[in-house]
């Protein structure tokens, strides 16, 4: 079970910052409390992955999903992230929330898995979806997070590529079960957006690794 109910979880959650100027190339979005909160209760709750393990948080951004595990009680966190300026974010809201979160910066893509391989209990990630200059990225963030994972996969992708993530995800030794369909709401960020927001159909999934 959880230390705290899911209610003070998102509470917390949403006490920490996001992006200052997200980075387009990167696909930078924050994952909202309320999206994060229930990915994270639900790893812990259900299927009991985040207290007491080894959790890593993949393209990490500001920390929410890294730090809401520790705030369930992940015995060491790690956070992946390739961006300076959001590592610095992190920081700060791991300083605000007193809370220890170990961070490498990186590019996961091209440095990974290493002495990371099998090292984790659980990955938890809200991957980049792929779009613009991006193409197949979450695909390749689920191989990595398959090499470093030694239990359990959490991750988000569009319901459009299910099939197609759960056909990867099998090749690569997991099997993937959507636990949630869930709508993301994707707030006007950038330039070209041109609506204030728009819902993504997207998938919950767990990916249990064989």
């Amino acid at each position: 079970m959880a230390s705290i109910q899911l209610r003070k979880l998102e509470e917390y959650l949403q006490q920490l910052d996001g992006f200052e100027k997200p980075k387009v190339l990167l696909e930078q979005y924050c994952t909202s409390a309320h999206i994060a909160s229930r990915m994270l209760y639900c790893a812990q709750v259900q299927f009991n992955d985040i207290e007491g393990h080894t959790v890593a948080d993949l393209g990490c951004g500001c920390g929410i999903l890294s730090l809401g595990a520790k705030i369930l009680g992940a015995s060491h966190a790690i956070g992946f992230e390739i961006d300076s300026d959001a590592l610095k974010i992190q920081s700060q809201n791991c300083s605000e929330m007193e809370l220890f979160v170990e961070a490498v910066q990186c590019d996961i893509l091209q440095y990974l898995p290493g002495r990371f391989e099998k090292y984790f209990d659980t990955v938890i990630m809200n991957p980049p979806f792929g779009t613009k200059h991006n193409a197949g990225t979450d695909i390749k963030f689920l191989e990595i997070a398959t090499k470093l994972a030694s239990n359990t996969v959490y991750s988000l992708h569009k319901t459009s590529t299910r099939n197609y993530v759960l056909q990867k995800a099998a090749q690569y030794g997991a099997k993937g079960k959507v636990i949630a369909e869930l709508r993301y709401d994707l707030p006007k960020a950038y330039k070209f957006h041109r609506k204030t927001s728009v819902d993504i159909q997207v998938d919950f999934t767990r990916f249990e690794l064989n």
